[in-house]
């Protein structure tokens, strides 16, 4: 028999704060496989690099004590504690039995289906920011003055949702989804909640028009691909205060993948692995994290020709949350595991040696509390009472060793 109890009694037993971060981690591809370092409680966080390694070998006499090499540091450091936040929202009315009381029952009916939309929602924006970068979308035709935008990720829209736009030319500014065309592949915008279309024919292809979260454009997790390109393939010319050319195990090998098309695919994914493995001096085998088009056409090929790769026995795995694995053996005995992720960027393919990839949090997540322990905010509008949820996701991605790791970049749209 069902029982009444208060809002916030159902929230500490029924939605603790370890339930959303093992939901979130089993979600996410990218955060089950890095270190979680949970103690950074905000401020600075100083993170050592290696500058270079100890080098003195002489052959047939001992180097003398002022000419020894030695092993040396850098210091980077991260001044800011990035914050996501993610905001839920209950109606009172829709919870409350006749008696003006919430019973356990009717808070497990609504309970469970909207956390398991938010958290996948949630991990969708976190995992496209770390594998891409600050915008999670791009536009692939012009804005028109009836609102509608052709974009590359239909997938990552849904209708109501806040988003900014901004391109070469134009200024950053807020709209509002009010229809999403998965058969055109194309949303409607509007400048107001619930209001009409906007013209956004100042927004141009030409332009190389962006879609962002708001706040990711000074307020984003610093992403995989920032960290690992060279400036002048579009990464970042520092990594946490420290020039990248100033050291050379902050650079990243950046490979070429301008020739990358479906038909050379997985060649040009080993040639790219072959080459990591020189330039990192071996180390552990990394694995290839890329789009689901590309990891197509790597099945496809696979599917279609007999030729100098083998799939391993037993090793395709279908993930329920938006990743397929699949090992790849070929004639030189090399073996590689393939990773098909939702969030990644068709631009680029990682080679990730997971033991150098690190998230800094506060214990990951964190629930607004209010001064008098009430871990919910409650609003009174003219429909009725609310209940609004706020959790934050502090914390950064950090490549601690950026020259163990790998990209192919500039892949065409083939």
């Amino acid at each position: 028999m069902s029982t009444n109890r208060s809002f916030q009694a159902m929230l500490n037993q029924y939605l603790p704060l370890d339930l959303l971060k093992q939901e979130f981690i089993k979600r996410d591809y990218l955060m089950q496989k890095v270190d979680h370092i949970e103690s950074w409680k905000g401020g600075e966080l100083i993170i050592p690099f290696t500058g270079q390694i100890a080098t003195s070998i002489e052959f047939g006499q001992l180097a003398a004590q002022s000419d020894i090499s030695q092993h040396k540091y850098v210091r980077g450091s991260i001044s800011v504690q990035p914050e996501t936040w993610s905001s839920l929202s209950f109606a009172h009315r829709d919870l409350m039995e006749h008696d003006g009381r919430i019973p356990e029952s009717t808070f497990l009916k609504i309970l469970p289906d909207q956390i398991e939309s938010m958290m996948m929602y949630y991990k969708m924006v976190v995992s496209t920011h770390l594998l891409g970068g600050p915008h999670f979308d791009r536009a692939v035709g012009n804005g028109t003055v009836g609102g509608v935008l052709p974009v590359a990720r239909i997938d990552r829209y849904n209708k109501d949702q806040k988003i900014v736009l901004q391109d070469n030319d134009t200024a950053a500014a807020t709209y509002y989804v009010i229809d999403v065309s998965v058969y055109d592949e194309s949303i409607t915008v509007s400048a107001t909640r619930g209001g009409g279309a906007a013209d956004i024919s100042a927004y141009s292809l030409a332009a190389a028009t962006k879609v962002y979260h708001p706040g990711a454009l000074t307020g984003a997790m610093t992403s995989l691909p920032s960290q690992m390109l060279s400036l002048a393939n579009g990464g970042t010319a520092n990594l946490f205060g420290q020039a990248k050319t100033d050291h050379q195990f902050l650079q990243c090998p950046n490979l070429d993948g301008s020739t990358i098309s479906a038909s050379n695919i997985l060649e040009k994914i080993f040639d790219g692995y072959v080459q990591r493995m020189k330039l990192a001096k071996g180390g552990k085998a990394p694995e290839v994290l890329m789009s689901f088009k590309h990891f197509g056409s790597c099945l496809k090929l696979l599917e279609s020709q007999k030729g100098p790769f083998n799939v391993v026995p037993n090793s395709r795995k279908v993930g329920v949350y938006g990743w397929d694995t699949i090992e790849i053996g070929s004639v030189s005995g090399q073996t590689i595991t393939l990773v098909g992720i939702q969030e990644a960027d068709d631009s680029h393919i990682l080679y990730l040696d997971w033991s150098s990839v690190k998230f800094y949090s506060n214990g990951l997540f964190k629930r607004r509390k209010a001064p008098d322990g009430k871990e919910y905010y409650e609003v009174r509008e003219t429909t009725g009472y609310f209940y609004i949820l706020d959790h934050c996701l502090y914390g950064d991605l950090v490549l601690t060793a950026p020259w163990k790791n790998a990209i192919l970049t500039n892949i065409p749209n083939y």
